[in-house]
């Protein structure tokens, strides 16, 4: 009898330790052209493509990966010009809205990345809605600048989980 229990009470312990074992295998990373530093789950690919923000054309750059069922990814732009930084934000921010077909959009929160720009529009956003397919997701957004660069910082799935999103969100920074 105390023989079985040892082995019930083993295989029970093995389990909870598998159950917190981290799946997500954290790094730093600096984005080539920005002075962002961030922490990602994955090892990103990098994209860069011409976007229209606030009625310019700037050429976007964007490092993403995918960890599980969430896609982790930052993008930033250099508006050139700083009255077009606000403008540009808050575009990020509907956009943001629109591409997910929102049910519901909040601000959570001003957002305050060390290193950044004081800039009005600077938050945290969570985005509720659905893709084209009609599939339920959910995306956490932290828009802010840094000189006349804008940022979006995302991560977008069916469920975000609490821990990575404060991960992800608190390693956010701006400078070398």
């Amino acid at each position: 009898m105390t023989r079985a229990i040892l082995h019930t009470a083993t295989a029970l312990l093995v389990s909870i330790l598998a159950a917190c074992a981290p799946a997500l295998d954290w790094r730093e990373v600096r984005p080539a052209g920005s002075e962002v530093r961030l922490m990602l789950p994955c090892k990103p690919a990098s994209h860069a493509r011409t976007v229209t923000l606030n009625g310019r054309r700037v050429e976007m750059s964007m490092y993403a990966c995918a960890a599980g069922d969430v896609t982790y990814a930052i993008a930033f732009a250099d508006m050139a010009d700083p009255a077009a930084v606000t403008p540009a934000l808050a575009e990020l921010a509907r956009s943001a809205s629109a591409n997910l077909r929102a049910s519901d959009t909040a601000a959570s929160s001003t957002l305050v990345v060390p290193g950044m720009t004081p800039n009005p529009q600077a938050a945290q956003w969570r985005i509720d809605g659905r893709l084209p397919d009609g599939r339920q997701m959910q995306e956490q957004l932290a828009l802010f600048a840094h000189g006349t660069r804008v940022h979006q910082a995302t991560m977008v799935g069916a469920r975000i989980d609490a821990e990575a999103r404060d991960t992800f969100f608190s390693g956010l920074a701006v400078g070398r």
